[in-house]
C-alpha cells in the first residue's frame, strides 16, 4: 500500500473548475533548491537546479525534471512544483539544462542533449544516496518531448516516465507551425517561432533534403519509442492542445502507438478524426474517472503493457497532482501501478508549465 506523506494533511482539495491562464508562471524555486554545475563528457559544464535531503543514510528517490521548449535549467514556473514535491516527500531533485532552449544544434533531443540528461543522473548518484529503482523523469511541452526521447533512448534508467503534451515527431511539428501567408500577393509558407527554432537547430527545413529529414527524425521520440516497452510510461495531453496550445494532442496518441505492440495501436484515421472533431470516436470508450486529475477530467484513456495515454479536458498543460502521484508508485523492474485512488493532494493540481 502506498503510504501518504505527513504533508498530505496540509494539502488543499481540488478546485471545482480548472484555472484559466497560467497561474504557475510567477512561481520561483524554493530556497532549498540551488544552482550547481555538472561536468559533461564533452568538457563543458552543464548548469542545473538541485535539491538533496541532508539525510543520506537511506537511499532516496530521484526526480529528474525537464525544462520546456524555450526555457532552460533556471526557469521555474510550473517546474518549481516538482521541487516542492521533492522537498515535501524527501526526494532528490535535479533540473538539468541539456543545452537550453531548443534552437541550437546541440539542443532539441540531440545525442548531446540526451547524454547531458544521462550524466545529470550519474552526477546525482555520486552526490547523494539514490535509490536506483526509483529514478523518475517528468516533463511537459518541450520537456514532454525530451521525456519521451529519454524513455526510448535510455529506458534502462527509469522507474517511470511522465510525459505531458510532448512533441513526438519534430518534422511533423515543424509542419504544424508553418502557416500560409499572403506575401506580395502570393501564398507563401511562413514558419512561426517554433518552426524557426527547429530550422535553427537542424540547419534548415526538415523537408529540404534527406539529411535534414533524417536529423529531424532522430530527434523525434517516434524514432526510438519502440525501445520503451520495458519502462512504465504515462503519456497525457489536453484535448484543446493544438488549438489553444502549440502541440496537437495527436503527437501523444502517436507516441503511444510507437511504444506498444502493433495490434494495440490506435488507428491513425481515428486519431485524425478525434483531433478534427474533438469528439471521441464511437469505437473508443470514454475514460473512467481518475480523481488525481481533479477538474482536468480524463476523456479518453488506453493502456497497453507498460504504456498508458490519457486525453483530458484541458489544453497545453500538465496536471502535477496526477503526474507526481503516479510516478511515486513506480519501481524499476516491476509492473506499472496505475491505481492512484489513494493519493497526495496538491494545492496546484495542474496548469500550464511553460512553452
Amino acid at each position: 500500500m502506498f503510504a501518504l506523506s505527513p504533508a498530505h494533511d496540509l494539502q488543499a482539495q481540488a478546485p471545482a473548475t480548472a484555472p484559466q491562464g497560467n497561474p504557475l508562471a510567477k512561481k520561483i524555486w524554493p530556497k532549498e533548491v540551488k544552482r550547481v554545475d555538472i561536468p559533461c563528457s564533452d568538457g563543458q559544464m552543464q548548469p542545473a537546479m538541485w535539491y538533496a535531503p541532508l539525510d543520506r543514510k537511506l537511499p532516496k528517490p530521484l526526480l529528474v525534471g525537464l525544462h520546456t521548449w524555450s526555457s532552460n535549467y533556471a526557469s521555474a514556473g510550473g517546474d518549481a512544483v516538482y521541487a516542492e514535491w521533492c522537498i515535501a516527500q524527501g526526494w532528490v531533485f535535479v533540473h538539468p539544462d541539456f543545452r537550453g532552449p531548443n534552437k541550437t544544434p546541440l539542443a532539441l533531443g540531440s545525442d548531446r542533449a540526451v547524454q547531458d540528461v544521462v550524466e545529470a543522473v550519474e552526477w546525482a548518484k555520486q552526490k547523494t544516496n539514490i535509490d536506483e529503482n526509483r529514478i523518475y523523469l517528468i516533463g511537459v511541452s518541450g520537456g514532454g518531448h525530451m521525456a519521451l526521447q529519454m524513455a526510448g533512448r535510455h529506458p534502462e534508467i527509469w522507474a517511470g516516465v511522465s510525459a505531458w503534451c510532448g512533441i513526438s515527431d519534430v518534422g511533423q511539428w515543424h509542419a504544424d507551425h508553418v502557416k500560409t501567408a499572403i506575401v506580395d500577393g502570393k501564398e507563401t509558407p511562413t514558419p512561426d517561432k517554433y518552426a524557426r527554432d527547429i530550422e535553427a537547430a537542424i540547419g534548415g527545413r526538415p523537408t529540404a533534403d534527406g539529411a535534414l529529414r533524417k536529423d529531424a527524425w532522430k530527434r523525434s521520440p517516434l524514432s526510438s519509442l519502440a525501445a520503451a516497452k520495458t519502462v512504465p510510461l504515462d503519456i497525457a495531453a489536453g484535448v484543446l492542445d493544438g488549438r489553444s496550445g502549440s502541440v496537437p494532442f495527436t503527437h501523444s496518441l502517436l507516441a503511444f502507438n510507437a511504444a506498444v505492440d502493433k495490434n494495440e495501436r490506435l488507428p491513425e484515421a481515428l486519431i485524425t478524426q478525434y483531433y478534427k472533431t474533438q469528439k471521441l470516436p464511437g469505437e473508443w470508450a470514454a475514460s473512467e474517472a481518475d480523481p488525481t486529475y481533479g477538474a482536468w477530467t480524463p476523456l479518453f484513456r488506453k493502456t497497453s503493457g507498460n504504456t498508458r495515454v490519457t486525453i483530458f479536458q484541458g489544453g497545453h498543460e500538465i496536471v502535477h497532482q496526477a503526474a507526481l502521484n503516479w510516478l511515486a508508485r513506480q519501481q524499476r523492474g516491476k509492473p506499472p501501478v496505475w491505481d492512484t485512488r489513494d493519493f497526495i493532494k496538491l494545492d496546484v493540481q495542474g496548469g500550464e508549465s511553460g512553452k
